[in-house]
């Protein structure tokens, strides 16, 4: 529904209503509506609400001299208002970081920890954001928050949450993986979990896989047949994609790649290949598969599982250009693998056409 047309007048009126000097029922039917509004898709509500002035105040209402209502309204708000890059800013700036940490323990409802995560995983976007939730302690309580006597909402966010943290800071991938984040994110991949809450577990394991610490210990917690899992075409697309990168981060370490194809994972990545699937996806599963190309048991495997079609047919006009540098490394690499392969994907490209493209990108 289209959020109405809201001045920045408007708007300081009902902040005006929500200063402390004002009756308990303004003040708390102001916060509603502020907090309505931040939910709006909108970007120039979302501007206007945080121009006008309400994040000092909404700040000011997670602190512990207000009623866990109030406080939940008003981190619902600025988990709204954090939608918008530019109030991220804002947001922290006002020194909201502490204080929705806060609204994570134990000890606080359910719903105020889910709009404390959710606020959180926004701001986590934006790196200098990602540094400040890290320092004011946000992560051991997020992880605490994934463990299953949280609600599906609550491991939800703080999955994200932990995804945007590990995506953009080196240091919170370590600082997650310590906090015994990789068994719970992998026990959330499971069928038991919403759609939503194993992607965000797949993003976050992808991040937590770009240290070369954490990749044995997302191996050894069970992670490669969970991911493989997500790979089958029960799991939407944007789950399979998610998992198909994460297996693709896996699988460029020694050791991983003989367990990822001992699962099952080649024939499920060589479908996502196909033109149905959504170029992002197509680049992630051509990915892993040209490293698990790389040792000569897996190149035979995926040959036979029917790769190298796919694989030309994205060297093809109407492919991205990334997505034919993607398909040309995997096809370089499957034809060093043996005369045979070499053969193929040279038959191939000439029957699609594209022998000239397959040569500029590979050389062969």
């Amino acid at each position: 529904m289209m959020a109405p047309p809201l001045s920045c007048r408007d708007i300081r009126t009902l902040l005006r209503k929500l200063s402390r000097c004002s009756r308990p029922d303004e003040q708390r039917q102001a916060l509603t509506t502020i907090a309505e509004l931040s939910h709006c898709t909108s970007q120039d509500v979302l501007a206007n609400i945080a121009a006008a002035g309400a994040v000092p105040p909404l700040v000011q209402l997670l602190g512990p001299f207000f009623n866990a209502d109030m406080q939940e309204t008003a981190a619902g708000a600025l988990w709204g208002l954090s939608g918008n890059a530019e109030n991220s800013a804002i947001i922290a700036a006002a020194g909201a970081i502490p204080s929705l940490v806060q609204l994570l323990g134990p000890d606080c409802p359910a719903e105020m920890q889910e709009c404390a995560a959710g606020a959180l995983a926004n701001l986590a976007c934006h790196a200098d954001n990602a540094v400040a939730i890290a320092a004011a302690g946000a992560i051991p309580q997020l992880v605490l928050l994934l463990a299953p006597g949280s609600s599906a909402d609550v491991q939800k966010h703080a999955a994200r949450a932990l995804w945007n943290l590990s995506r953009n800071d080196d240091d919170n991938k370590v600082t997650i993986a310590a906090a015994g984040a990789i068994p719970r994110l992998v026990q959330l991949l499971g069928a038991r979990s919403s759609i939503e809450v194993q992607e965000n577990a797949a993003g976050a394991l992808d991040c937590l896989a770009d240290k070369a610490e954490n990749v044995a210990a997302i191996a050894a917690a069970g992670a490669i047949p969970e991911l493989t899992k997500l790979l089958g075409p029960r799991s939407p697309a944007k789950v399979q994609q998610r998992a198909a990168c994460a297996l693709w981060g896996l699988a460029d370490y020694a050791g991983n790649a003989t367990t990822i194809a001992a699962a099952g994972a080649i024939s499920a990545l060589v479908k996502l290949l196909g033109p149905e699937s959504p170029a992002e996806m197509q680049e992630n599963a051509a990915a892993a598969l040209t490293a698990l190309a790389e040792y000569a048991e897996n190149a035979a495997a995926i040959a036979a599982a029917g790769a190298i079609p796919p694989l030309v047919q994205l060297l093809r006009p109407g492919s991205d250009d990334f997505t034919k540098s993607v398909a040309a490394r995997a096809l370089k690499v499957l034809a060093a693998s043996s005369a045979e392969n070499h053969a193929a994907v040279k038959a191939d490209a000439a029957s699609f056409n594209v022998l000239a493209a397959l040569n500029k990108r590979t050389g062969l």
